[in-house]
């Protein structure tokens, strides 16, 4: 009796291993095709972001203005913040909600703005949520070809002068542009 006990207990781990095995490779296909399913996104690394925050911070106080760049991601999570000194209080609020509306919406906000002029009923895009806000200064990130993240800049005495400064920060770290080169 002995003998059996011994010899059952050795035998049911193997069998054991055995059906574990072939069960994992009748499913491994499924999970393989359930993993190639998934989305694949691009993320703006926090190294960019702050490079970008940087080079629009430059630009902008080269030119004497005041301001706070703000990076969001593709979601409108902030990444980065950079308050300069001297800049108005208001300037982090909206330099973050410029780039959160520029990622969001996945249009320049000076763009968006132009827009609700000309189309009235487009008004509500206002009132989408308490993040958003039309107003020049945000820039949406777009790197190779996908929509990455959006910039803020806010404090400049004008938008297009926000916009000036963004766009200095798509530049630093090779984002397409997103603002017409003026001369």
């Amino acid at each position: 009796m002995a003998y059996f006990h011994l010899h059952h207990r050795r035998s049911v781990p193997m069998a054991y291993r055995l059906m574990i095995a072939t069960a994992f490779m009748l499913l491994m296909p499924y999970t393989i095709q359930a993993f190639d399913e998934l989305p694949r996104e691009a993320v703006l690394p926090i190294g960019k972001a702050t490079k970008a925050i940087q080079a629009s911070l430059d630009t902008c106080n080269k030119d004497g203005y005041r301001v706070t760049v703000s990076v969001v991601d593709r979601a409108g999570v902030l990444r980065a913040m950079s308050r300069a000194d001297g800049a108005g209080p208001h300037t982090v609020d909206s330099s973050r909600k410029k780039a959160y509306t520029a990622a969001s919406l996945r249009r320049p906000t000076t763009e968006l703005a132009e827009l609700l002029n000309k189309v009235p009923t487009l008004q509500a895009l206002r009132e989408m949520n308490d993040q958003v806000l039309i107003l020049g200064g945000g820039l949406p990130i777009e790197i190779g070809g996908e929509i990455v993240g959006g910039i803020g800049v806010g404090g400049a005495p004008g938008a297009h002068l926000d916009d000036a400064c963004a766009q200095a920060g798509l530049e630093a770290i090779g984002a397409a542009p997103k603002v017409p080169v003026t001369k």
